[in-house]
């Protein structure tokens, strides 16, 4: 337990690039949006391989998930984030999904490339997307879980390769890295706006869906 309470605060303190990218960015998120966030786990590239700070060794998400604190310290204050920001000037900006923030419905990158060329020929108009290596994730109005549960079971099928980032959860925002690789914009919000527009979450589901059923991507993926 000492060697990793010893790991941790070294993984926390350490300070790394792109501090000033990083803190900009939270700051617009919180002040300008009021999209509550805080700091995710650093990765950790000691041994010549990155992989995630926290003590999981199998962690799912390595580097783009908060640890400490915990997602309920989620905040839209300014000092706060230039905190947080200017002790670990490398951490991913982790969005806490729900509430006043948006949600999101995600899927792996590839068919969520093909699924948004689908949506373009279809004339559906999309609000910011953001990309990691492996899931796109496509920002959207809040939702409540019922509402998504009776979105799902109106459904004759949902692919397993979709996932919902709704109240309680977390997606990690641009310009941050994690273990996985760098997290982008794929669609990034207008430039000076005020906070994004994102449609609703059954205009995407039904869409994605479909879209996802004409490719034939059905089957659960990472």
């Amino acid at each position: 337990m000492r060697e990793i309470l010893g790991r941790r605060r070294r993984l926390l303190s350490r300070r790394g690039d792109g501090g000033p990218e990083l803190i900009g960015a939270a700051l617009t998120f919180t002040t300008e949006w009021q999209w509550p966030v805080l700091p995710g786990v650093a990765t950790d590239t000691q041994g010549g391989r990155s992989r995630c700070g926290c003590p999981d060794p199998e962690c799912t998400v390595p580097g783009a998930h908060p640890f400490d604190p915990g997602l309920l310290a989620a905040t839209t204050d300014a000092r706060m984030v230039r905190w947080w920001w200017g002790n670990r000037p490398a951490a991913p900006i982790i969005l806490a999904t729900g509430g006043k923030a948006p949600c999101a419905v995600s899927l792996p990158a590839l068919p969520a490339a093909r699924a948004l060329d689908a949506l373009d020929r279809r004339g559906v108009r999309l609000g910011p997307v953001v990309a990691s290596p492996t899931r796109w994730s496509i920002l959207v109005k809040p939702y409540s879980l019922e509402q998504l549960g009776e979105l799902l079971y109106a459904k004759d099928f949902v692919p397993g390769s979709l996932r919902f980032h709704g109240e309680g959860g977390y997606l990690a925002l641009p310009p941050s890295v994690t273990a996985q690789g760098d997290i982008r914009w794929e669609r990034a919000p207008l430039p000076g706006s005020a906070s994004p527009w994102v449609p609703d979450v059954e205009a995407v589901v039904d869409a994605v869906v479909e879209a996802l059923t004409r490719t034939g991507v059905s089957a659960p993926e990472l």
